[in-house]
């Protein structure tokens, strides 16, 4: 089955699509990457999600528009990655979305919102689409997040010693594979040092560490972002820019003298760093396999490696395209919907029970044909 996964992450710049053809071959999972391609967000619709993100106000036209803009720019790359990644023809579209809100109360998830209406991209492509794939295991009880675990479980279980899977994206998530395998975010990636970055010098992100390597770590304020309760919770557990925001650096900041643009930036490269390398070494991890847009930052991940003194590798280096990893582990979660297989591990979401997950916007013939019975892989191959 050739399916499309499209993704934006909660640092939302673009929207990700990777082509795979995916089978089931006893067992095993299949997986054949046919190609990825990214496209910026288009200005006025990044800046409207941006505003619309807490702590910010907002109203329910402005759900609504944002629904239609994103569901109709997730369209225009679908359309896009079924011509130039498809050769024009694909079996199925899964679309993450762009989660806007992610409503935690006391440890436990209640509710997630992504939005970017999938009829859009049935519309558009001509192609059935699974969507709104977390609210499921939100329902059976679970965080809903990290969703990726069970790819990494898949495709890193029978590797030597405990390997731990990383994302840095807006938000960190590790999932550990090692005899019941722990999922769980360990705070802010790429979400604080963005929010500064962008509030201190107008651009988006810190291109190469440059700012985060001329700083110097600021100690107090370290200390400070390090006391954040949720770094103590168990797992599973989920998190996201509803707490690390531009707004929780500021009170942090409260009652110190001016810090320097350039040590601020450190001081939250520095605790991403910390963050992560303290949940890995909390589960004892032997190796650290990374993806996300962090890994793209040596400054983090110079940091990281010093913290951990393990090796840190890209998911590159075991045949994974980092870029397009999160986009392939949607990919893979739809072609797992629409043959009924469970797309969870419940040891990594918290949930009751493994879930099938999302909704399904039918094509004008309805749903991919399914031959056969399918059973549950047990582990993953990227051919």
């Amino acid at each position: 089955m050739r399916v499309i996964g499209l993704m934006s992450g909660t640092s939302y710049d673009a929207i990700d699509a990777a082509a795979a053809d995916l089978r089931l071959d006893g067992d095993q999972l299949v997986l054949t990457p046919l190609g990825m391609l990214s496209q910026p967000y288009p200005d006025e619709l990044r800046a409207a999600v941006a505003a619309a993100l807490p702590p910010a106000p907002t109203t329910m036209e402005q759900v609504c528009t944002l629904d239609t803009g994103i569901g109709q720019a997730f369209a225009a790359v679908a359309r896009q990655a079924v011509e130039q990644l498809c050769g024009g023809y694909a079996d199925l579209i899964v679309s993450h979305g762009q989660t806007m809100f992610h409503w935690v109360d006391d440890g436990a998830v209640r509710g997630t919102l992504q939005l970017g209406q999938p009829a859009w991209i049935a519309e558009a492509t001509g192609v059935p689409v699974v969507s709104d794939l977390r609210a499921r295991d939100v329902a059976a009880g679970g965080q809903g997040a990290p969703l990726v675990s069970i790819i990494d479980v898949l495709w890193l279980r029978g590797r030597p010693g405990v390997p731990v899977a990383l994302n840095l994206g807006g938000i960190a998530n590790i999932t550990v594979v090692h005899g019941d395998p722990v999922a769980f975010d360990t705070g802010p990636a790429n979400a604080l040092i963005d929010a500064v970055v962008t509030e201190l010098t107008g651009r988006p992100f810190d291109a190469d560490g440059v700012m985060a390597a001329r700083g110097q770590v600021h100690l107090e304020l370290l200390d400070r972002l390090l006391a954040e309760p949720y770094y103590g919770r168990p797992a599973p557990k989920s998190t996201g820019k509803e707490l690390f925001n531009l707004a929780y650096v500021a009170h942090a900041l409260e009652g110190l003298p001016v810090v320097p643009a350039e040590d601020l930036v450190a001081t939250v490269t520095t605790l991403t760093a910390r963050t992560v390398a303290d949940a890995v070494r909390r589960y004892g991890g032997t190796e650290v396999v990374a993806s996300g847009g962090g890994i793209r930052n040596p400054v983090l991940m110079h940091l990281l490696a010093d913290e951990l003194e393990i090796p840190v590798r890209t998911t590159d280096e075991l045949g994974m395209p980092s870029a397009a990893k999160e986009a392939y582990a949607f990919a893979v979660l739809g072609f797992l919907t629409v043959h009924g297989l469970g797309g969870t591990v419940p040891s990594c979401t918290g949930a009751r029970h493994s879930s099938v997950l999302g909704s399904v916007t039918p094509g004008p013939s309805g749903l991919p044909a399914i031959s056969g019975e399918a059973r549950p892989p047990v582990r993953l191959l990227v051919e």
